[in-house]
């Protein structure tokens, strides 16, 4: 593997002192201050009434963070989708779609594109076949996943933990390998919030090798499940690991990863013995223009670039996309049993 060299930006520069503190990190701690005044006064208004949390039918899971960036919201939510269905509950998302056109609400069908809906909700569509909203408020988009899907009994938010007027019955905290970072909230710091003791309604995953914090929580187990063609892909065919196996040795592979974190990605794939190029893309690269020179013998993508690439963009171009296998960690389902008999206990 050989990754393309990058000189390091001034945002580079600036998320590595996110992990370490530096000058430049000490420098903005006063636009942190403020940060936190801001968001102490929001807190207050909600506290005495001043704005309030909205009202639902059903209850709400909210998957979210403290830190910025690719934490594993996405690859939680599948895993916690799967056990709510696992468990006969008939489950909606909602998300604001990051990175769409407009911030109006709309819901996810198979047709939908990237730049309409954001690619992370039309994935969680594509791979759970569970009914999705997106809208910049997720109490609308909420609303009108329901009226649209009158049975659902429950409703998960990929992100929205800071969206307050979004009312959760349960929240899981999701941290990768940075934990807290510098433990300062932003700019000076990779927060969105100041760290807090846990509540009873709130989980932990920690998406990494190990905890990365002191909190309690569930260690993810997360591995490669295999690849399959683009277009089987896109038929709904399962990724098959004797399918990503049989890449080992090919020469002239080129891995392609718009992600927040591509490095990982690139890192399993290297654990699997494959040999490649790796191309790390902007998060949420839109794809508008193929990344990938004319000679190249195969591509490699995850799946989060795969929703904006139908195989008629591609041509006649070898491009495999490579699925995570993505469990929240032993023990999760036992304490998510026992936060939804408090959720659906009867009255």
């Amino acid at each position: 593997m050989s990754p393309s060299p990058r000189r390091p930006t001034l945002a580079d520069r600036l998320q590595q002192q996110w992990l370490t503190g530096g000058p430049l990190s000490a420098a903005l701690l006063p636009l942190s201050g403020l940060y936190r005044v801001l968001l102490a006064l929001r807190a207050f208004a909600y506290r005495t009434g001043l704005k309030s949390v909205a009202t639902l039918p059903v209850p709400v899971v909210v998957v979210g963070n403290w830190i910025v960036g690719g934490a594993g919201k996405t690859p939680t939510t599948l895993a916690l989708l799967a056990l709510l269905r696992e468990r006969g509950l008939r489950v909606g998302v909602v998300s604001r779609g990051y990175g769409r056109d407009g911030d109006g609400v709309r819901l996810v069908t198979r047709v939908s594109t990237a730049r309409e809906v954001g690619d992370e909700p039309l994935l969680i569509h594509l791979r759970s076949g569970a009914p999705v909203a997106v809208g910049r408020d997720r109490v609308a988009a909420a609303r009108a996943l329901l009226a649209a899907e009158p049975g659902l009994q429950l409703l998960v938010s990929d992100d929205g933990l800071q969206h307050w007027r979004l009312p959760r019955a349960l929240s899981l905290l999701v941290f990768d390998e940075r934990g807290l970072g510098n433990s300062r909230v932003l700019p000076a710091g990779p927060l969105r919030q100041p760290p807090q003791a846990l509540s009873a309604d709130q989980l932990v995953v920690y998406n990494a090798p190990r905890a990365s914090t002191t909190l309690p929580g569930f260690v993810a187990e997360r591995r490669l499940a295999g690849a399959v063609s683009l277009a089987d892909w896109w038929a709904g065919r399962p990724a098959r690991m004797d399918t990503l196996m049989a890449l080992r040795g090919k020469p002239g592979l080129l891995a392609v990863a718009g992600v927040a974190r591509p490095q990982r990605f690139f890192d399993m794939l290297a654990g699997l013995g494959l040999d490649f190029d790796a191309r790390a893309l902007p998060d949420h690269a839109d794809f508008a223009e193929l990344p990938w020179p004319a000679d190249a013998a195969g591509i490699l993508l995850t799946e989060k670039d795969a929703v904006k690439l139908p195989p008629a963009r591609v041509g006649a171009m070898p491009v495999w996309v490579v699925a995570l296998d993505f469990a929240p960690g032993a023990g999760f389902a036992a304490a998510l049993d026992e936060q939804l008999q408090k959720l659906f206990a009867p009255a």
